[in-house]
C-alpha cells in the first residue's frame, strides 16, 4: 500500500503528515480519509483547482493528467510543473510526496 508524505501545512496539517492508502485511490480522498480537509469545493468532479497538490516525488508513478485537468490547473495559485489536481491524480503502487499550496482560487471555503 502506497503512502502519502504530505509537507506541512499551516492549515491542513501543521507538522506534515504520512498517510497509506490503497493503489487506485485519488490523492485528494487519500488526505480526506485520514482527517486531513483538503478544500475540494467542487466535491471532486474535476470543476476547479481547490484540491491543487504539487507533487514533489512519485510523480511518474501517478496516472497521466488528462487535457481537462491540464486547462484547469492553468488557473491554479502557485502552479508548477508537478501541479496535478489532487483529486485525479490516482495512486499506483509507489510512495509520493505532495505539497498543498499555501492558497487557492477559492474565495470562500465550504464545511466539507
Amino acid at each position: 500500500m502506497p503512502v502519502i508524505k504530505i509537507l506541512p501545512h499551516p492549515e491542513y496539517c501543521p507538522q506534515g503528515a504520512q498517510v497509506k492508502a490503497p493503489a487506485g485511490t485519488s490523492i485528494c480522498e487519500a488526505l480526506l480519509d485520514n482527517g486531513i480537509h483538503i478544500e475540494h469545493a467542487c466535491d471532486m468532479s474535476r470543476a476547479c483547482t481547490t484540491c491543487h497538490v504539487i507533487v514533489r516525488e512519485g510523480l511518474n508513478s501517478l496516472n497521466e493528467a488528462e487535457e481537462e485537468e491540464e486547462d484547469l490547473l492553468d488557473r491554479a495559485w502557485g502552479l508548477e510543473p508537478q501541479s496535478r489536481l489532487s483529486c485525479q491524480a490516482i495512486l499506483a503502487q509507489e510512495d509520493v510526496t505532495v505539497e498543498i499550496p499555501k492558497y487557492s482560487i477559492n474565495h470562500a471555503k465550504e464545511n466539507h
